[in-house]
């Protein structure tokens, strides 16, 4: 019996409704995406400061 945690209150997932766990799947996705995203923007942010350092030396 899978369990996941909400506002400190354990749920088992086998016990809740379709629409509950669709929301939970969607949760999910969302968070992934979010870590995702945020690696992507420290790899943008990253370049942009090499991009910045490479100007100031061109100049």
């Amino acid at each position: 019996m899978p369990e996941i945690k909400i506002n400190d209150k354990s749920y088992d997932v086998d016990k809740l409704s379709e629409n509950a766990k669709n929301q939970i799947a969607s949760l999910q996705f969302v968070q992934s995406e979010i870590v995702r995203l945020n690696a992507k923007l420290a790899a943008f942010k990253t370049a942009e400061i090499a991009y910045s350092k490479a100007i100031e030396e061109a100049i």
